[in-house]
């Protein structure tokens, strides 16, 4: 009897796994489209980036973020400097060029 009950539990949530994938619909994943749009040359690499952000803007990287804005492809960096304060920057994926920066404290 519990066996059955088991067997009967294991086979419903097999079924329920593939259904959590058509709540979203056929969109792409974040990450897909940003493999895609670096494949394209759309967006320069993190590496390229960070070597850039670096010369103006140095410090302990934080956080990366690389999404859409506007319809341009922009990096978000958050930078810890050595005197404490926390730099947000906005950077254009496509040169490195640093778009908005606003700094803090930590």
């Amino acid at each position: 009897m519990h066996k059955t009950i088991a067997l009967l539990l294991a086979a419903l949530v097999l079924l329920a796994l593939p259904l959590g994938g058509w709540a979203d619909g056929p969109r792409e994943h974040d990450h897909d489209r940003a493999r895609a749009a670096l494949k394209a040359g759309e967006v320069l690499p993190l590496a390229d980036i960070l070597t850039r952000v670096a010369r103006t803007h140095p410090g302990q990287v934080l956080e990366v973020e690389l999404e859409r804005d506007n319809g341009m492809w922009m990096y978000e960096l958050k930078l810890l400097q050595s005197d404490g304060l926390l730099v947000k920057l906005k950077v254009d994926a496509r040169d490195g060029s640093v778009v908005r920066q606003k700094r803090g404290k930590s």
